[in-house]
């Protein structure tokens, strides 16, 4: 092979050395690149649906005329109680559920701590001690409404707990009527919650309960984790 030819042979050799490195170098700044615009994208994401979560609990209304077969108040403060008992006085439903009580609590000591006569307690309070976390008071709450004959709930607990409740109560009643109720803590700011600090830290901490709880609920909707409950059922049955 002439000397011209070698030179050609390791001309194009070094061209190719240098494209592969180029190539290299573009895949090295690609990657961290990549993952900066992902980062970013999902950023966006989480404060989106943070400012959405946000405006829908500052801007929650309790309804003027409410009307359900049932109630159901989720334990988490005596205001949450009062109110739901205030609607039963006012026959805004036939009966009331008190999901997630202590079990160590008594009636008398409920009865007590909320004021409310006897009379109406006795006739038309139920109380669930088993639920322990909100998707348990979901459960809870349709194995006492169906049973009854009840399609429609007024639903009682905090703004910011109410989009969480919502959710997992659609779940368990997807053809019942879910009528929100929402509380208002005294104590916390939620229509400034950005200048509270005790505000902010509530309403962050349940965004992300929320979040977590519909990305379970989607991913139990889809159909593949529905063929894996399938067959974990059928393999129990075995």
């Amino acid at each position: 092979m002439t000397d011209w030819m070698l030179d050609d042979v390791t001309h194009a050799e070094a061209q190719s050395g240098k494209r592969a490195q180029a190539a290299r170098r573009t895949r090295a700044l690609a990657l961290p690149r990549l993952a900066l615009f992902t980062a970013g994208v999902l950023g966006a994401f989480v404060v989106a649906g943070f400012l959405w979560f946000a405006d829908q609990v500052s801007a929650a209304k309790q309804p003027l005329d409410p009307h359900g077969d049932g109630i159901v108040v989720l334990t988490g403060g005596a205001q949450r109680i009062n109110g739901a008992i205030a609607l039963l006085e006012e026959g805004r439903a036939t009966r009331l559920l008190i999901t997630g009580v202590n079990p160590a609590t008594t009636e008398d000591q409920i009865a007590r701590a909320i004021s409310v006569r006897h009379d109406i307690f006795d006739c038309c309070v139920d109380i669930d001690r088993e639920a322990l976390d909100t998707i348990e008071n979901a459960r809870q709450t349709k194995n006492w409404a169906l049973p009854r004959g009840f399609d429609s709930l007024i639903v009682v607990t905090s703004a910011y707990h109410m989009p969480r409740t919502l959710a997992e109560l659609r779940r368990e009643l997807p053809d019942s009527t879910l009528i929100p109720f929402p509380v208002v803590h005294e104590d916390l700011e939620l229509n400034h919650w950005y200048r509270d600090r005790e505000a902010m830290r509530v309403m962050v901490r349940e965004y992300a309960k929320f979040a977590l709880a519909r990305l379970r609920l989607s991913l139990e909707a889809s159909e593949p984790t529905r063929q894996l409950m399938r067959m974990a059922s059928l393999r129990r049955d075995l």
